[in-house]
């Protein structure tokens, strides 16, 4: 007689495969969700927003980035090994790495220069993780600290201008309305990541946003004319962006992708030593890195955002110590759910800007902080401290000087003229070449 499949077991949740409770499956999936989906939800209206898009366009754009967002997560948990999938418990959500160069290009060349860029940067992306053992040279830590540094800098202006109001030319910009909705938002983020525990905890930036817009619904600020028109269920449209291939974009992004490709690789590392005590095979940050940027390059035909592995994920996974693809195969599915219905993405975009600010300022800080415990983590050396102070200097100083390449051909301002990222990757990997290597002392 054959034997019976296995009942679902609690002690299932430790292992990859295997069945269990979805009574307890659920929540840590739902966990899961919360913690990725605000920045699935923000990315897309900040570029939307520089790009002044309509908002039956943002609710693609949203709808867009979710779709993505949800088939990297599955991808990750069911795919084939070492070909488009790492195979770890991971999850994926829209990639911060991408702000800054996302949105000078669309300010620039608009959404079809945009759309053309990530097709092309997400092919860039995927050569990296076909050959990351030749190049990983190119991005030791002290490369990767001062990248991750300089996008939360990069992203200061963008919290506090949505906090503001987000238009300038909007008449209540920079009002006391707009300034007490963020507070609002920012307070609740701030009591309950600070002094909650548990899901409260992680979920501080989402229920900073739901207190935020209840307080905007208090107000008047929320009108749901989008919403009524928005269908409920609907497939996203394939290019609704007509792609444009511009070469600038192309560079600037690309390089962001290889940037990128190169944190994933890190967050798939860190998965590993937490989840199994190991390093991360070459299958597995080969397959992961082709899986997201796959993702990313459907993310342009389909309007979303390019995605990455989430780092606050990877906090999860490392606390819990649960690593059963079910749970992420649920939470996936979620987020899928969540990009088919046209009705919640309308409802997403009415989220007041100072809303936004008052939920993202936090985010943006933790970026950069991160990038300065990685730079602590290997040690602040002379060299280091020059490398990474100069390079950060010339990547934030840059931008922020009106015609600072006037004298000089056109694609040297397209190019390194407004894109943080850019600057600071070529700048530090350049010093870290050049620059005499420290001797070790006994």
């Amino acid at each position: 007689m054959a034997s019976a499949k296995a009942a679902p077991s609690e002690q299932a949740l430790y292992t990859r495969t295997g069945m269990p409770p979805l009574a307890k499956a659920i929540p840590l999936a739902l966990q899961h969700v919360v913690a990725m989906v605000v920045g699935c939800i923000t990315m897309p209206m900040i570029v939307a927003s520089a790009a002044g898009v309509s908002a039956s366009d943002q609710i693609i754009m949203v709808q867009g980035s979710l779709l993505v967002a949800a088939l990297a997560i599955l991808l990750q948990a069911f795919g084939v090994k070492g070909f488009i999938s790492s195979g770890l418990p991971v999850m994926v959500g829209s990639g911060f790495a991408f702000l800054p160069t996302l949105r000078s290009i669309v300010e620039q060349s608009g959404m079809g220069g945009l759309v053309g860029a990530q097709i092309a940067g997400a092919c860039v992306g995927m050569l990296v993780g076909l050959c990351f053992t030749k190049i990983r040279f190119l991005f030791p830590p002290i490369v990767t600290a001062s990248v991750v540094l300089t996008i939360g800098i990069s992203l200061y202006d963008t919290a506090i201008n949505y906090m503001a109001g987000g238009v300038a030319t909007d008449p209540s910009y920079g009002s006391a309305r707009n300034w007490i909705l963020a507070f609002i938002t920012l307070a609740t983020v701030i009591i309950c990541g600070q002094f909650c525990k548990g899901m409260i905890k992680a979920s501080a930036t989402l229920i900073g946003m739901l207190v935020g817009y209840l307080a905007a619904m208090a107000m008047g600020m929320i009108h749901f004319t989008e919403v009524g028109s928005a269908a409920w269920v609907q497939l996203p449209a394939p290019f609704h962006f007509a792609p444009e291939f511009n070469l600038n974009a192309i560079i600037s992004l690309g390089i962001v992708f290889m940037v990128n490709a190169v944190q994933d690789i890190g967050q798939f590392e860190a998965t590993a030593n937490g989840a199994y005590e190991r390093a991360a095979t070459n299958a597995e940050i080969t397959g992961g890195v082709i899986a997201n940027n796959l993702c990313s390059l459907l993310g342009g035909i389909f309007g979303g955002v390019p995605v990455a592995a989430a780092g606050q994920n990877v906090g999860i996974v490392v606390t819990t110590k649960v690593i059963n693809r079910v749970v992420f195969g649920i939470a996936g599915g979620v987020v899928a759910v969540a990009a088919l219905v046209p009705k919640l993405s309308a409802i997403l975009i009415t989220i007041p800007q100072p809303v936004l600010g008052g939920a993202t300022v936090t985010v943006f800080g933790s970026i950069a902080m991160t990038g300065v415990r990685m730079l602590a983590r290997e040690g602040l050396s002379p060299r280091s401290v020059f490398i990474a102070g100069l390079s950060v200097a010339m990547a934030v100083g840059i931008p922020q000087t009106a015609n600072a390449f006037a004298g000089c051909p056109a694609w040297i301002g397209q190019i390194f003229g407004n894109s943080e990222v850019i600057i600071v990757a070529l700048t530090a990997i350049l010093l870290n070449l050049i620059l005499p290597k420290e001797k070790k002392e006994n």
